[in-house]
């Protein structure tokens, strides 16, 4: 790919790679601001318009950090507590097991959980819930007892009823920790996750485009990217690869997956927490999310999956695997300065294969980047692209602090 955003991004949009692009980055003070739409989006009658800030996009599990927020704040209000059991919350909990096996006839392999499941567990993807795509004993399990009728949408209860893939604490692999969460604060709160995240995030933040899936809002419905001729129900097909069948499953707010909105809505949020202004969490709680906190076993389980072939450049979203990484209560962090990068305790992760964010609390900056890709989607070429907004956008920045200084 050409070097720098600009010129790596037309080109992919000239190779017919994707179709444009919507970055958003600022510092604290905001001095230091870049918002770019590039490309065009096509419209659902085939219409082309070009590519705005305002566009709606599926952030896919770039939501986690948000209903992370959410849960959060159940803390911060004594609804919750992180390392408490969660059970009498969510009894589902108290008769989970962990698979281990199967039989010679097939049946599983299932011993109780060794202890409860709490929810700093949930929000670091150590409770032992994973995607059965990233766990091939749940995946089997599924196969043979999970209802097959992909018409009922479900609930978060519903659709997550799978065994454990480990100890709760004792181990790391993604999944939905944070569907859980969100539908556990819905239980605390007695409001949607919706309502929680409008009243508690949105408002104070002065975003008004967040929704989540299926999408109701006619005012929406003609801003969303996704609603296209590749993809007519909007369900985010691009992003994740071409699928889309887990938004047709659902039946609710999904916090690991499920909100829409506009990249400059979402970079409000980033800046929230990048200048821990108080607005959604309380400052210390924000500190707190920024550290490590997984169990020793959970570490080295999440260390060695940092580097495993098939699935450590997805977990490691951009950073080196010689890098000290950690995991904090949104997101992958650094446990030591990248030169000329990511500062000390920069969180990031992402949403499907297109979006990626960060925030840099060192080094005082944060930004989003999502792709606008065509299909079939080329992986390598989002990959790149989502590295080069990563990674230049700190070129901009220092660039801009020069000029500032001369």
């Amino acid at each position: 790919m050409a070097d720098g955003i600009e010129p790596s991004f037309q080109a992919a949009i000239d190779a017919g790679k994707i179709n444009g692009a919507v970055i958003c980055a600022t510092d604290t003070e905001g001095g230091f601001v870049y918002n770019k739409s590039i490309g065009e989006r096509t419209l659902l009658s085939g219409e082309k318009r070009p590519q705005q800030l305002d566009d709606v996009l599926f952030l896919a599990s770039a939501t986690k950090l948000v209903a992370s927020i959410a849960a959060l704040q159940c803390v911060d209000d004594g609804l919750l507590t992180l390392t408490g059991d969660l059970s009498s919350i969510a009894p589902e909990f108290a008769v989970q097991q962990v698979i281990t096996g199967f039989n010679d006839d097939d049946t599983p392999k299932l011993e109780p959980a060794a202890r409860p499941i709490t929810l700093e567990m949930l929000l670091t993807h150590s409770s032992g819930l994973s995607y059965h795509f990233f766990n091939p004993l749940i995946a089997r399990w599924r196969e043979k007892f999970a209802q097959s009728d992909q018409d009922n949408r479900r609930r978060v209860e519903e659709l997550f009823c799978y065994p454990l893939g480990f100890q709760p604490g004792a181990g790391w692999m993604y999944g939905p920790g944070l569907d859980w969460a969100g539908r556990i604060v819905e239980r605390v709160t007695g409001h949607t996750l919706l309502e929680r995240m409008q009243q508690r995030i949105f408002d104070p933040l002065g975003i008004s485009d967040a929704q989540f899936f299926p999408v109701t809002r006619e005012d929406l419905r003609s801003r969303l990217v996704d609603l296209n001729p590749q993809d007519p129900d909007a369900l985010g097909r691009a992003v994740l690869g071409g699928g889309g069948d887990m938004n047709k499953r659902t039946n609710g707010d999904f916090g690991g997956h499920g909100l829409f909105m506009s990249g400059a809505s979402y970079v409000k949020i980033l800046h929230s927490l990048l200048a821990n202004d108080g607005k959604v969490l309380k400052p210390a709680t924000v500190d707190d999310m920024f550290q490590h906190h997984l169990s020793p076993e959970a570490t080295a389980r999440h260390q060695a999956e940092l580097v495993s072939p098939q699935k450590g450049v997805f977990f490691r979203v951009g950073v080196d695997p010689e890098t000290k990484m950690g995991y904090g209560l949104g997101g992958l962090i650094t446990l030591e300065d990248v030169d000329g990068w990511y500062g000390e305790r920069t969180m990031s992760w992402g949403g499907g294969l297109t979006l990626a964010w960060f925030i840099d609390r060192k080094n005082d900056l944060c930004g989003m980047g999502a792709v606008q890709a065509t299909q079939p989607v080329d992986i390598k070429v989002m990959e790149e692209l989502k590295q080069t907004f990563r990674k230049d956008i700190y070129r901009k920045r220092a660039a801009w602090k020069e000029r500032a200084v001369g």
